[in-house]
C-alpha cells in the first residue's frame, strides 16, 4: 500500500512515448517479491482488523498519483483484481497539471477522443465507441445526466473502466464507462484554499474544508469561482459542495450531500480547416475531397457573436447508508435526485469563398450561422449494492450483488434556433472578437419529451478455485422502458428486457503479479434515453421526398431498431512495482459491436448508418506511482493496430472495410515529477494522439500531434506552496476535436501560477 507523502517527489521524462513502455515492462522483470510472504498472510490480517476505518489514506488521492483500490466494478476492490483495464486519474494528477474540467482530465486518457457536434462537444468516445451517447458517465457509481457541463473542484479522483460493461452498469457501455468520484469527509480538521491566475484574464479559487464534528462525524465543503476571458471564448463558473459524514467505521453510517455547480460561459464553437492533398491546400465549396486536414486559424481566435452562450445548471442531492454486517459483509444503498438544465446557443463559422489557402489574409470573409440545444433533466436514482465474503462447497467466495432503479423526464431542443434573426452578419479573419451579438428572441420549448424508467439487478461471484486462482461470473437483467411525446403530442412506448453476462478469471502466482482474462457484454437500446436517433416528430406518417408524399416515418423504425450489443475480451496482467509503490498494466483487449447504428446526431434529414459490425482490436498500458522516493510518473498509452468497419450496407464514408472514425491508432499520455530539492519539485508532460479521421468522413484525417506541459513547484512555508504550469509549451496550432464539416482547435499556450494555502 502506498505510503502517505507529504509533497511527493517525482521527476523530468527523457525519452519519448513509445519507449517509455519498454522501460516499465523491463522494470517490472525484475521487480522485488519481497511482499509474498506479508499478502500470503493478508487474508488472516484481513480478518483481525476493525472496520473504523479503511487502510488507505482517506485523502491518499490528493496525495500520490497511485490509488490501490477503486469501487468502479461494484464494492471496494483492489485495482489488481478486477480483471479489466482501470485507469486512474487521482486529485493529485489533477492539481499538478491544473486540470480544472472533466473533459481536460479524459484528454489525458489514452483511447479517449471527443466529437465535436454540433451538439456542442458533448460526445466523448473511447475505443471509438461513444460514451455519452449511451450515458456512460456516472458519479460515484450513479449514473450522471449528459449535456451538462462538468468541473473536477469535488472531485478525489476519475476512473476509467475501458471495455463492456453492461453487467456493472446496464445499458452502453461499449467502451467503457467514467466515474467520478467526490471527495467524502474524514476524520481529521484539514482546510486547502488554490488561487490561480492565469493568461486570457483566468482566475479561479478554489476551497477544500474538512471539519472532524465528533468521534465519528465530520463536515466537508469544497467550492469554486472560475472566470476568464480567453479572448471571447470565456468561461464562467460557480459552484459549491457539502457533504456530512456520521458513524463513520460504525456498524452503520450514512452521508448526505448536496451539489450544485453553475456556468455562464462563452463556446468557441468551431473553427473552419482547410484540406492538404499533398499538392494543394483548399476548402470552401472546391474542398480536396482527400487528404490532411489543416487548421489555420489562431487557436485563441474567436469569431462568434457577443451574445452566444453555454448555460448549464446541476443541483443534486444524495443520501446514502452503509450497513456492515460484519467486516466481510455489508449493504450501501444510495438515493438521489437531481435536476439539470442546459442552454448553448453558439456560432458555426466557416469560409465565405475561401478555396485555396494562399488566398488567406486578414480581409478574408467568415461566413457564421446559429447552432443552438436545449435541454433540461429530472432524475431520480436508487441504487443498492450488497458485498460479502463467505466460505461455500470449500471455496472461498467474494459476492456482490444488487438492484438499481433510474427514472429521468427530460425535454428537448436539439436545434433550438427558433426566432433568432438571421442571417448572421459575416466577419472577417482578422477582426476576431468583434463585439457583434444579437437580441435572443427564441423562445424555448422543447420539440421532444421523455419519461424513461431503469429497473435493473446483478449478481457476479469470484471464487477462490486455488489458492492462486481465482474464477468469476457475473449476469444482469435489465428492463428499459421509456414513453417519448413530441410537439404535437404523438407518443410512442418502448420496453425492452436484456441481460448482460461476465466471466473472468484471474492467477496471482505471488504477491505482486496478477494474470487475467475476462469476456463481457454490453448493449444499446435504439430508442436511447438521449435522443440521438430520434428526431422531432413522431406521427404515423410525414411528408417526403420530391414532390413530397404521405410514407410511414423513418424515426418510428430508428426506435424499434434492435438493440447494438457488443462484447469485450481482454487478456492482460497487473504487476507491483518498486516494493509496491507504483502498479503496471498492460492487456491486449478486442471490443467487437454488431447490429450497431452510427447516427447522425444533428442531422435534419434523420440520416443514419446502420454499419452493422465493428471492431478494435489492440494493447492498453498503464503504470502509476512511484519509481523512487523523488521520482513520480503517471504514464497511460492505448494502441489500436486494428479496427475496422467489418460489415455495412453503406456506400459512401465510413463504408465497409474503413476504419471507424475517431479512432486513433495511437494515443498516449505521461506525466512525471520529480523533487530536486526539499523544497522544489518540477514536472513534465506529454499528449500524444495520432491521425484520425471525422465520424462520417474516412476520406480526410486530422494529423497526429504532441503537446507538451511542464510545471515548477516551491513550497514556501509549511503551509504555503507556489506553483508554475505552461500547457502547451510550444502553442502547438492542433485539431483536438473534429466533425466532419469543422472543427475544435486544441487549447492555445496556458500559464497559470497557483499558491495553495493550508491550515
Amino acid at each position: 500500500m502506498t505510503q502517505r507523502r507529504n509533497h511527493a517527489p517525482n521527476t523530468l521524462p527523457t525519452a519519448t512515448l513509445l519507449p517509455l513502455a519498454a522501460l516499465m515492462l523491463a522494470g517490472s522483470l525484475s521487480s522485488p517479491q519481497t511482499a509474498a510472504a506479508q499478502e500470503a498472510n493478508a487474508e488472516g490480517t484481513l480478518k483481525t482488523v476493525t472496520v473504523r476505518d479503511k487502510q488507505e489514506s482517506p485523502t491518499q488521492a490528493k496525495e500520490s498519483l497511485l490509488v490501490k483500490k477503486s469501487g468502479i466494478a461494484k464494492g471496494d476492490q483492489a485495482l489488481k483484481d478486477i480483471p479489466q483495464t482501470v485507469t486512474v486519474m487521482t486529485e493529485k494528477l489533477m492539481n499538478d497539471r491544473n486540470l480544472d474540467d472533466l473533459r481536460e482530465v479524459l484528454k489525458t486518457t489514452s483511447g479517449v477522443t471527443f466529437l465535436a457536434g454540433e451538439t456542442g462537444e458533448e460526445d466523448v468516445r473511447m475505443r471509438g465507441f461513444s460514451l455519452q451517447q449511451a450515458g456512460d458517465i456516472y458519479v460515484d457509481g450513479l449514473r450522471d445526466a449528459p449535456l451538462i457541463e462538468r468541473d473536477t473542484f469535488n472531485l478525489d479522483r476519475v476512473e476509467v473502466l475501458k471495455g463492456s460493461a453492461s453487467m456493472l452498469f446496464g445499458k452502453g457501455s461499449t467502451g467503457g464507462v467514467v466515474n467520478q468520484v467526490n471527495k467524502q469527509p474524514f476524520l481529521m480538521d484539514q482546510n486547502e484554499v488554490n488561487l490561480t491566475v492565469g493568461n486570457g484574464n483566468a482566475s479561479r479559487l478554489t476551497g477544500d474544508f474538512n471539519k472532524q464534528t465528533g468521534e465519528d462525524s465530520a463536515l466537508r465543503i469544497n467550492a469554486v469561482v472560475h472566470k476568464a476571458d480567453n479572448w471571447g471564448a470565456a468561461v464562467d463558473k460557480k459552484g459549491a459542495a457539502a457533504s456530512y459524514r456520521w458513524g463513520i467505521g460504525e456498524r452503520d453510517e450514512f452521508t448526505a450531500s448536496l451539489y450544485h455547480l453553475e456556468t455562464h460561459g462563452r463556446p468557441l464553437y468551431s473553427h473552419p480547416w482547410m484540406v492538404d492533398n499533398g499538392t494543394s491546400t483548399n476548402g470552401g465549396s472546391g474542398a480536396n475531397t482527400k487528404g490532411t486536414l489543416v487548421p489555420v486559424l489562431d487557436a485563441k481566435n474567436f469569431y462568434g457573436m457577443a451574445s452566444d452562450h453555454l448555460r448549464t445548471d446541476t443541483t443534486h442531492g444524495t443520501l446514502s447508508h452503509k450497513h456492515r454486517f460484519d467486516q466481510d459483509s455489508e449493504l450501501k444503498t444510495t438515493l438521489r435526485y437531481g435536476q439539470y438544465s442546459r442552454d448553448l446557443l453558439g456560432t458555426q463559422v466557416g469560409f465565405k469563398s475561401l478555396t485555396q489557402l494562399s488566398d488567406l489574409n486578414d480581409n478574408t470573409a467568415l461566413k457564421r450561422s446559429p447552432k443552438a440545444r436545449f435541454g433540461d433533466s429530472d432524475v431520480l436514482q436508487a441504487q443498492s449494492d450488497y458485498s460479502s465474503k463467505f466460505q461455500a462447497l470449500g471455496f472461498q467466495h467474494s459476492l456482490i450483488a444488487g438492484v438499481d432503479v433510474n427514472h429521468e423526464n427530460a425535454r428537448r431542443n436539439n436545434s433550438a434556433t427558433t426566432g433568432l434573426p438571421t442571417p448572421y452578419a459575416d466577419s472577417l479573419v482578422g477582426t476576431p472578437n468583434n463585439g457583434v451579438g444579437i437580441t435572443d428572441s427564441r423562445v424555448l420549448a422543447s420539440t421532444m419529451s421523455f419519461k424513461s424508467q431503469n429497473l435493473g439487478t446483478y449478481v457476479q461471484d469470484t471464487v477462490q478455485w486455488t489458492d492462486e486462482i481465482k474464477l468469476q461470473g457475473g449476469l444482469r437483467v435489465e428492463h428499459f422502458s421509456t414513453t417519448y411525446t413530441d410537439a404535437q403530442g404523438y407518443s410512442v412506448d418502448l420496453s425492452k428486457t436484456l441481460a448482460s453476462p461476465r466471466i473472468g478469471a484471474l492467477w496471482q502466482p505471488n504477491a505482486n503479479s496478477t494474470y487475467y482474462t475476462s469476456w463481457g457484454t454490453s448493449y444499446n437500446t435504439s430508442g436511447d434515453t438521449y435522443l440521438y436517433g430520434v428526431g422531432t416528430s413522431l406521427a404515423p406518417l410525414t411528408l417526403q421526398g420530391t414532390p413530397q408524399t404521405l410514407k410511414p416515418n423513418a424515426n418510428l423504425t430508428t426506435l424499434n431498431t434492435p438493440p447494438e450489443k457488443s462484447r469485450n475480451f481482454e487478456v492482460g496482467g497487473k504487476w507491483e512495482l518498486f516494493e509496491g509503490k507504483s502498479l503496471l498494466g498492460l492487456a491486449f483487449f478486442h471490443s467487437e459491436k454488431y447490429n450497431e447504428r452510427n447516427t447522425d446526431v444533428d442531422s435534419a434529414t434523420n440520416q443514419f448508418l446502420l454499419s452493422g459490425k465493428r471492431h478494435a482490436t489492440g494493447l492498453e498500458f498503464n503504470f502509476a506511482g512511484r519509481l523512487s522516493p523523488a521520482w513520480e510518473m503517471f504514464y497511460n498509452h492505448t494502441w489500436i493496430p486494428n479496427a475496422r468497419i467489418d460489415v455495412s450496407s453503406a456506400t459512401g464514408n465510413m463504408k465497409q472495410g474503413d476504419r471507424p472514425g475517431l479512432t486513433p491508432e495511437h494515443s498516449a499520455s505521461l506525466w512525471s515529477t520529480y523533487r530536486v530539492a526539499p523544497l522544489w519539485r518540477v514536472g513534465a508532460g506529454l499528449n500524444y494522439r495520432g491521425q484520425q479521421t471525422p465520424l462520417i468522413n474516412a476520406s480526410i484525417h486530422t494529423a497526429a500531434f504532441t503537446t507538451v506541459d511542464a510545471m515548477v513547484e516551491h513550497t514556501v512555508s509549511d503551509n504555503t506552496v507556489l506553483k508554475l504550469n505552461v500547457s502547451n509549451l510550444s502553442n502547438k496550432l492542433y485539431i483536438d476535436q473534429v466533425y466532419s464539416s469543422f472543427y475544435i482547435p486544441g487549447t492555445t499556450r496556458r500559464v497559470e501560477l497557483s499558491m495553495k494555502t493550508l491550515f
